[in-house]
Formats: C-alpha cells, sequence, structure tokens
C-alpha cells in the first residue's frame, strides 16, 4: 500500500483554542479537493468537540494565507465530477458559516479567492500588513461560487463588495482594513501572536455566552427586527439572563 499522505490542513491545540493551518505552502496553500477533505474534517472536529472555545485558521509558508481553489484541478473532467460529488455529500462553507465556535483568521500574503472566502466565514480577522485580498474569479470567466458574492455584502458597503466582485482587482491590508474587510493590520511577524492573544482573550470568556452571541448574530442578522429580539431573547433566558 502507498505511504499515507500527510494532511494539507494540520490541527493543533493551545489550551482551550485549535489552531487549524492550511498546509500547502508550495502551491500557496490552494485549496484542493484533498485540502478541502482535511478542512472538512477540521471543521466538523470543531463542531463536534464541545471543549473547544476558539479557533484560529493561517496558512503555512511566507507567500500566502490561501491563494484560493487550486485551479490546476479545473481542467481534469473526472476532477470537476469529483468536485461536484464533494460539493453536494459535504457542505464545507454551509458547515463553516454556522459553526458555534468563534474563528479568527490570522491572514498573511495572498487571500484570493477561496482563500478570502474562507476568511470571511470567520468572526474575527487579522491582517498582516503584506497582505492582499482579492476575488479574482471573473478575470477567469467564472464567479466566487464559495459564498464570496453573499458574504462579502455583508461584511462590506455594498459598493466595496461591487468593486471586489465585478473587477476582480485586489486591496492592499490598508485598504482592507478602510473598507472594514479586516479588524487590524499588524506587522508580519506580530501576526500570529495577536491572533493568539484575540483568540486566548475569547477562550477565557464562558463558552456557553460566547457561543449564543455568535448564533445570535449569525440567525438574527436576516430577520426582521422584531424576531431577531426575539431569538436574543430565547437565547438570554437559556443562559439564565433575560432581561
Amino acid at each position: 500500500m502507498p505511504p499515507a499522505r500527510s494532511p494539507f490542513v494540520r490541527v493543533s491545540r493551545e489550551g482551550d483554542a485549535v489552531w487549524l493551518t492550511l498546509d500547502r505552502p508550495e502551491r500557496l496553500n490552494a485549496v484542493s479537493l484533498e485540502m478541502r477533505d482535511d478542512l472538512w474534517g477540521a471543521l466538523t472536529l470543531l463542531r463536534d468537540d464541545p471543549t473547544v472555545r476558539c479557533a484560529v485558521i493561517h496558512g503555512a509558508g511566507d507567500r500566502a494565507f490561501s491563494a484560493g481553489a487550486d485551479i490546476t484541478e479545473f481542467g481534469s473532467a473526472p476532477a470537476i465530477l469529483d468536485a461536484r460529488e464533494a460539493r453536494h455529500a459535504r457542505d464545507l462553507w454551509g458547515v463553516m458559516s454556522t459553526l458555534p465556535v468563534p474563528l479568527v483568521a490570522a491572514i498573511h500574503g495572498f487571500a484570493y479567492g477561496a482563500g478570502l472566502e474562507m476568511s470571511l466565514y470567520c468572526d474575527i480577522r487579522i491582517a498582516a500588513d503584506d497582505a492582499r485580498f482579492a476575488l479574482p474569479e471573473v478575470t477567469l470567466g467564472y464567479i466566487p461560487s464559495a459564498g464570496g458574492t453573499q458574504t462579502a455584502p455583508r461584511h462590506l458597503r455594498r459598493s466595496d463588495a461591487l468593486r471586489l466582485v465585478t473587477s476582480g482587482d485586489a486591496i492592499s491590508a490598508a485598504e482592507a482594513f478602510e473598507a472594514g474587510l479586516v479588524h487590524a493590520v499588524v506587522p508580519r511577524e506580530a501576526l500570529l501572536e495577536t491572533a493568539r492573544a484575540w483568540a486566548e482573550r475569547i477562550a477565557a470568556r464562558p463558552p456557553e455566552a460566547t457561543r449564543a452571541a455568535k448564533r445570535a448574530v449569525i440567525e438574527g442578522i436576516d430577520l426582521p427586527l422584531a424576531d431577531g429580539l426575539a431569538l436574543e431573547r430565547r437565547l438570554a433566558a437559556a443562559l439564565g439572563r433575560a432581561s
């Protein structure tokens, strides 16, 4: 039998926080079908482990958080069929969007396509000063397909979201901060320690409260205000803190 391959998403734990490392640096951490499988496994681990209080996602190597989908797989009909089957069987982005655990993205280098989209499912985004952000799919003749057309306008002004998805142009970390895409920009050498500080601070909070607060925002944002307030009251009552 051939030797088992190393996972393309490494999972490690620091106290109550879990670190997910996208680990294909020679391919700029591009999301292949195999990395997708590994990411699915890591995210379901987070979903199903009640002892995890926060998670950090970052990219291995010096050049990228993730440069997006691995376009070398696009030219193969079997790969396209495999991707379609995997998408139906495993709603990776659906799992990420409903994950109860707070997520921190530590972003350096390229965050393009699915890499940027992945970060948009995170709750906190910290960027190194060398980070670059883009949804370049239109330049290749298609559109974002990991949720970018829907998540970008939920984080950005409509005009800024349209700029990203229709031009395909990249923006700098400073521009991303100005647009509200990231919460902080730090020197590259401070990126992981900054993300670690955020993760430790969140993990120190009562986990039932952080999960309930995240659920209230995620589920309530698309509800009419009255329904959202009712959701908040139910969650607060469940914690014994109803006003």
